[in-house]
């Protein structure tokens, strides 16, 4: 195969596919016959690192927003249901269709700004902004419109987003370190021992472990209050505000469109893979819409729990890493189907180690999306903009910075380095073919 030749491996959804509304991919009886024999200590790792990334602080937002909003506990356990559930469903979908690690949960920009809104709306009109907020995002998986914006973008703009929105990741075990030094101290141990002596074992599993026995050690376990006990589901009635829908619907549709599913997008390629972009949007509006009826914000493409199963921490052959997206999903489900038991549980873990696990994690992914964004010679005005607006974690309009990075990233170059957009001999990437 040439250096410019396309990969064609189980990992790539297919050529005929390119067209389609669904792009084709190997298929649910290829992933299901392969899976047996890419589970092993790396896949299970990362699938394990991942889920305690997002089933601890990430929950933590939504059962403090909505106590402090006068939630039922009910109502709480039900939305936590609604999110990890279908979160779990869409990383086995699309895990075991493509056999891509593309990962699901549920925007955490996204809960950040629905927990703001709640003392102003009923919850019923913000049920119905949820339900709103996945047509639109499934609408734009029908028009095709996400697959040919994600082919146009330059990649070494994307790769740069990816960069800033993640380095904080980088940056909190450094700030964990000056809270904890002797659990992040042991968690990095771990990680470095590993990664040095068993290249086998993801090192964020050796960060774990170290890190979980020095937090028994010096007594920092929390105490396990999260007020949520075992209770079924509960199916919402939705009710439509104008008011909830231009405030609450719009700005999630952009943040899970912006935000979740192009920084996925952004870490798969720089991983090597090829993302079913418009696959990836149909089932996040899908998965919106589903999430809606149990009172859930959305459940869609998650960016970092993607660069967590994706990096090379959940293996050296890349085209088993969708076992760590499997695992994560199933825990994923399971965790919504307990959720007050689960989150209590969770919950007991140090911030601090939540912090430097998720950040040591990260490293391979930061070392190819900044090797992706500056290695070459295009573009490199627009990617440091990129870079920069990431980094500043910069809201406007309840939008995070993942989007306006890419928007100042290309508008930039666009006036900067508009010859990088001539199509003459250029691959995407905008390197020469």
């Amino acid at each position: 195969m040439s250096s410019t030749s396309p990969p064609t491996d189980d990992t790539t959804p297919r050529p005929e596919g390119k067209g389609r509304l669904i792009e084709s991919g190997p298929g649910f009886a290829s992933g299901l016959r392969d899976l047996p024999r890419h589970l092993n200590v790396a896949t299970v790792g990362a699938g394990l690192v991942a889920a305690i990334f997002g089933c601890t602080g990430p929950a933590l937002i939504i059962i403090n927003g909505g106590s402090e909003a006068g939630l039922s506990a009910d109502l709480i356990t039900s939305w936590i249901f609604g999110i990890y559930v279908f979160g779990g469903v869409i990383s086995l979908v699309l895990a075991l269709y493509y056999k891509i690690p593309v990962t699901g949960a549920w925007s955490i920009p996204g809960a950040v700004l629905v927990v703001g809104a709640l003392a102003t709306f009923e919850f019923s009109d913000m049920v119905g902004a949820f339900l709103v907020a996945g047509v639109m995002v499934f609408l734009l998986g029908v028009t095709g419109l996400m697959r040919r914006v994600a082919s146009w973008l330059p990649v070494p703009i994307v790769m740069a987003m990816i960069a800033g929105a993640l380095i904080r990741f980088g940056i909190g075990v450094v700030d964990a370190g000056l809270s904890a030094p002797a659990i992040v101290g042991a968690a990095v141990i771990g990680f470095l021992l590993l990664s040095r002596f068993v290249k086998s074992v993801p090192g964020a599993v050796g960060a774990l472990l170290l890190g979980t026995a020095a937090a028994a050690v010096t007594g920092a376990f929390n105490d396990s209050a999260a007020g949520l006990g075992m209770t079924a589901p509960t199916l919402m009635a939705p009710t439509f505000d104008l008011n909830a829908i231009l405030a609450v619907s719009v700005p999630l549709a952009v943040l899970v469109i912006g935000a979740e599913n192009a920084q996925a997008t952004g870490v798969l390629m720089a991983e090597k893979y090829r993302p079913p972009v418009n696959s990836m949007t149909l089932i996040s509006g899908v998965g919106g819409i589903l999430a809606s009826v149990f009172g859930g914000h959305n459940a869609n493409i998650a960016g970092p729990m993607t660069a967590i199963c994706s990096s090379e921490q959940a293996g050296e052959d890349r085209s088993g890493r969708y076992a760590a997206t499997v695992v994560n999903g199933i825990l994923f489900i399971a965790f919504g189907i307990a959720a007050g038991a689960a989150v209590a549980a969770v919950t007991m873990l140090p911030g601090e180690l939540i912090a430097a696990v998720a950040g040591l994690a990260m490293i391979g992914v930061l070392l190819s999306a900044f090797s992706g964004a500056f290695a070459g010679s295009r573009f490199q005005v627009g990617a440091l903009a990129a870079l920069v607006i990431a980094m500043s974690g910069v809201t406007v309009l309840n939008i995070s910075s993942p989007f306006w990075a890419l928007v100042g990233g290309v508008l930039i170059s666009l006036a900067i380095e508009p010859k990088d957009f001539k199509a003459d001999g250029t691959t995407q990437d905008g390197q020469t073919a």
